[in-house]
């Protein structure tokens, strides 16, 4: 008996967390681009923000992902923190609906009925749908179906569990058994990694009448709780823009549950008196309306302080700049959705770019004697190796085929900055100490041609602007008068005007200027085809303004 009791209650859970991952990963899969235009083009206003942050966690069933989009599009310069502010507290009230979903059929419907159907279709929607978003609903639908298979399952083991073990004792009441079933809410939903999860555990208890109605609402507040535990784990090694979000969705929800906590009584009264008016009386509505209400509240007491709450965050987190070496965008928690993971790589990749473009415009200035090209080195040295590291992480993930094709020319860009930075750090090692005086219009050509590169790359650092569309046509022009200039060594190199041995060296030197400058424009050039509609030429510009620090 206790064996099959043990076996229900881990059987259940097992079966609802996987129901839950399948349809969070397949509701999100087939929203692709949908969840980026709503998060990024529906929040421009924090009220907007909020309505976003709700109807895309109540469709993806994960507060935790629109957190990570969040992210993402903060990262991205699509959001300001305001937005991501509003979006997140949105989210926590968008997670309720589990509750109303649960309550809804745990009361309603019978289970096995609806979830059996669910798992066929979505699974036959999978085996037919090969690479269209077909399968991804299928995904979602499979998911729901385990999802309420699983909450049969715990429904009917609780249920034995009353008959067989008196439990009534946990419910001692007052101010101690409030705080005893916060910390239980707190725990399950800290061993799950989800308050959906440990939500609809607290509600199928209820429900067997397990639990009481107010230690029920206690532990539904530990959840919310709980769920800051996530937060915290995400943040580990994270951008400062991640921590930001972070902070923001933990003081929420511990305020937010503090309050509930003082005033659940009075809460407990209220939503008794609205399920009564609505006419659905029992435990499970009680309890998914009891969530809903104080997440509300929550809401309604930090709504009108959006921007003092990120001045606060922006002044206690990230007053200094990271290492310039260490990745700005690229962050562990965007990579659960992928397009947003080629987001961030895109932006990393642009901050590269940035940075070796300014290396090449800094040595061009100091002939490649600069003094601070060793430093510079370590610092772009220690970002591409970051970036390649993300890369493969990005290569381990089920991509979608418009996400999986990018990542080739991505890869694509990393090596041609590699390769510039090598040609620079060649030049730096042979012809450091290269004398460039030379004689007649030999002189002037050459300072043609070094002034051409540095145009060149100053053309590369707009990507927006009307004359980088002629970058290639620039760089053959370059070519043209590279030979201009080789013709012209030779020339007086055989008139003996030029010792040989410089010539030579000389040669060397402008052929290594020419191709690492052909390097950088190929990574440029790369890099611009990889960018979304979404990707605006501002925030390209505003990334460059950041990068470009290096150049000075």
């Amino acid at each position: 008996m206790i064996f099959s009791l043990i076996a229900g209650l881990v059987g259940g859970l097992g079966l609802f967390l996987l129901g839950m991952r399948l349809m969070t990963k397949g509701l999100r899969n087939a929203a692709g681009n949908a969840l980026r235009n709503i998060l990024g083009k529906w929040t421009k206003t924090p009220a907007r923000g909020l309505a976003s942050g709700f109807m895309v966690t109540a469709l993806v069933q994960s507060s935790s992902a629109i957190t990570v989009a969040a992210i993402g599009f903060v990262n991205a310069g699509l959001m300001t923190m305001t937005q991501s502010v509003s979006v997140i507290f949105g989210s926590n009230i968008g997670t309720t609906v589990t509750s109303w979903i649960v309550a809804a059929v745990g009361v309603s419907l019978k289970v096995k009925a609806l979830a059996l159907p669910l798992i066929g279709l979505g699974a036959l929607l999978r085996l037919t749908g090969a690479n269209t978003r077909r399968k991804y609903i299928g995904d979602a639908l499979t998911g729901f179906g385990i999802f309420f298979l699983g909450i049969e399952i715990l429904q009917s083991t609780f249920q034995d569990l009353g008959t067989t073990v008196d439990l009534s004792a946990f419910n001692i009441g007052g101010v101690s058994g409030i705080l005893l079933f916060v910390g239980v809410g707190a725990i399950l939903t800290l061993l799950m990694q989800s308050s959906s999860a440990a939500m609809a555990i607290v509600l199928t208890a209820a429900m067997s009448g397990i639990v009481t109605l107010e230690s029920a609402a206690a532990a539904t507040i530990g959840t919310n709780i709980g769920t800051t535990s996530t937060a915290l784990f995400s943040v580990i090694g994270a951008t400062h823009n991640a921590k930001k979000v972070a902070a923001a969705h933990i003081i929420f929800n511990l305020v937010t549950g503090l309050v509930a906590i003082l005033t659940i009584p009075l809460l407990l009264k209220g939503v008794d008196a609205l399920a009564s008016f609505g006419g659905r009386h029992d435990i499970a509505t009680m309890l998914a309306l009891f969530h809903t209400v104080f997440n509300l509240i929550g809401v309604a007491l930090f709504f009108p302080f959006i921007s003092n709450l990120v001045s606060f965050l922006d002044k206690h987190i990230g007053r200094e700049m990271t290492e310039l070496g260490k990745p700005r965008y690229l962050d562990d928690n965007v990579l659960k959705t992928p397009s947003l993971a080629m987001d961030a790589l895109f932006m990393e990749l642009g901050r590269l770019g940035e940075m070796t473009r300014g290396m090449a415009q800094k040595a061009l200035t100091a002939k490649f004697r600069n003094k601070d090209f060793i430093k510079d080195k370590s610092v772009v040295d220690t970002l591409i190796t970051a970036i390649r590291k993300y890369c493969i992480k990005m290569q381990h993930l089920g991509l979608p085929d418009p996400v999986a094709s990018k990542l080739p020319p991505a890869l694509r860009v990393i090596q041609y900055f590699r390769k510039a930075l090598n040609i620079m750090t060649e030049i730096s090692h042979e012809h450091a100490l290269l004398d460039h005086q030379l004689p007649g219009t030999a002189s002037s050509t050459a300072r043609a041609f070094r002034r051409e590169i540095r145009d060149i790359l100053n053309v590369a650092h707009t990507p927006c602007s009307p004359e980088f569309t002629d970058l290639e046509k620039l760089v053959h022009q370059l070519d043209d008068n590279y030979h201009e200039l080789k013709e012209e060594l030779l020339r007086i190199g055989a008139q003996g005007r030029l010792d040989l041995t410089r010539m030579v060296a000389l040669l060397d030197y402008y052929s290594h200027m020419r191709l690492m400058c052909d390097q950088i424009v190929k990574g440029t050039i790369y890099w611009s085809m990889l960018r979304d509609n979404d990707m605006t030429c501002a925030t390209a510009d505003a990334e460059n303004e950041y990068a470009w620090k290096l150049a000075e």
